[in-house]
């Protein structure tokens, strides 16, 4: 909290501080810098893998935290409780927004997300006057700012943390697919804007007419996409292939030897904000094809090999011609090299605590507004969630009634008008 004589405090708040994901290494990254800066610097969140909990604050420790001087940082993916709570608070703040996925991906597979994704998006337009600046970590996701309305837009570059590539590979890894088979590798969270079944297709139509000593190793998280992942592997049951595998979640070592192994990196993702893992690939020096959608040919800035035509056999033949044309291999991964070396040099510190000086140093350019009972409904929701967790006979049997949505949580903050 500012107290006079002291500098404003410049905390972050989201919604969830993930173990191992983009969005969590930027958020640690950006504490570091501030509190090497000299400013006070804490993390609230709604929800946190247990491994980071010690790291964070409940979001609604916020309240007592907040002061009229003070910055917040508010990574905007999804909308959240946290995120109302920090919008009815009456700090500075700057929107890192890492963009929502549209929804229509997630109807059929998750219909919860799909919500979700629907409210986030929704509920982002009333930050427009809410910001004194709205921060994209990628120029895609700077322009889809601009194109909702918020007036101060730019980039805060995603640098991301590449020294635990240099970690020894996991040796058990290596001995089983370290052979002469061909290794294709997508490594991602398992959900449905990343396509995974647009890159079986393509491996199928490889695997079969071209190389049929070759594998697809499909490495990321599932959980709570189980839905998703039967229907991937009920198509590959259907086209007969036998050598496409799903890893889940894997160590950082285990990252590190499947890299190693691999021989092409494939993405067919059509939604991504920014896409750290193919930067990991460029790193790890694999030459990369992916396709050309929404922020994918920035992260690439002229490494890799993007294609528009998603047609299996076309998409087979261009991994065939980067796979059996040595030349043609070492010259992607020469452009990969360079794109590597010029996201290092961006100054993501320098550029983080101009963005901060700026906005604590200008007036004033937005307030929440918030409905008359909107602490009131708060405070009630701080009550419910203690019955939840000390009562919760009592609370199953509160007779809350259903919205329209089907969401049937008092306790979600409604406050926030667009």
């Amino acid at each position: 909290m500012s107290v006079a004589g002291q500098r404003p405090a410049v905390h972050q708040v989201l919604a969830t501080l993930g173990y191992g994901d983009a969005i969590g290494h930027e958020v640690l990254g950006i504490q570091r810098v501030l509190r090497t800066a000299g400013l006070e610097s804490d993390i609230f969140v709604e929800t946190a893998d247990r491994r980071l909990e010690p790291l964070t604050r409940d979001y609604r420790e916020l309240v007592d935290a907040s002061h009229p001087d003070n910055l917040l940082l508010h990574h905007f993916s999804i909308g959240s409780k946290a995120s109302r709570t920090a919008y009815a608070l009456p700090e500075r703040m700057a929107l890192i927004y890492h963009n929502i996925t549209p929804p229509e991906y997630f109807v059929g597979v998750h219909r919860t997300l799909a919500r979700q994704c629907f409210r986030g998006r929704r509920e982002l337009r009333a930050y427009v006057d809410r910001c004194e600046l709205a921060l994209g970590d990628s120029e895609f996701n700077r322009q889809d700012l601009e194109m909702l309305g918020f007036p101060r837009t730019e980039v805060l570059p995603v640098v991301p943390d590449l020294s635990r590539l240099d970690l020894p590979p996991n040796p058990f890894v290596a001995h089983q697919f370290d052979d002469d088979w061909t290794n294709i590798l997508f490594v991602g969270r398992v959900i449905a804007n990343k396509k995974v079944e647009d890159a079986i297709r393509a491996f199928h139509a490889y695997h079969t007419l071209i190389n049929p000593r070759s594998r697809l190793l499909i490495v990321g998280i599932f959980s709570l996409f189980e839905r998703y992942l039967a229907s991937l592997n009920h198509l590959v049951a259907e086209l007969d292939l036998h050598h496409v595998h799903f890893t889940g979640h894997v160590t950082d070592e285990e990252l590190v030897a499947y890299y190693e192994i691999a021989d092409l990196f494939l993405c067919q993702s059509e939604h991504e904000g920014f896409c750290v893992p193919l930067v990991e690939a460029f790193y790890m020096r694999v030459p990369v094809l992916a396709y050309a959608a929404t922020a994918v040919p920035d992260t690439m800035d002229g490494g890799g090999v993007l294609f528009h035509d998603k047609d299996p056999m076309y998409v087979a033949s261009l991994m065939d011609a980067i796979l059996s044309d040595e030349a043609l291999t070492d010259a992607i991964l020469e452009r990969q090299d360079a794109a590597v070396e010029r996201l290092r040099r961006k100054d993501f510190e320098g550029t983080l605590l101009r963005f901060v000086d700026r906005m604590l140093k200008s007036p004033r350019t937005g307030r929440g507004r918030v409905a008359f009972d909107f602490w009131e409904q708060f405070d009630d929701g701080e009550r419910l969630e203690a019955l939840r967790l000390y009562r919760p006979s009592l609370y199953k049997a509160l007779p809350f009634p259903a919205e329209a949505d089907g969401d049937t949580d008092p306790r979600r903050a409604a406050g926030v008008r667009s």
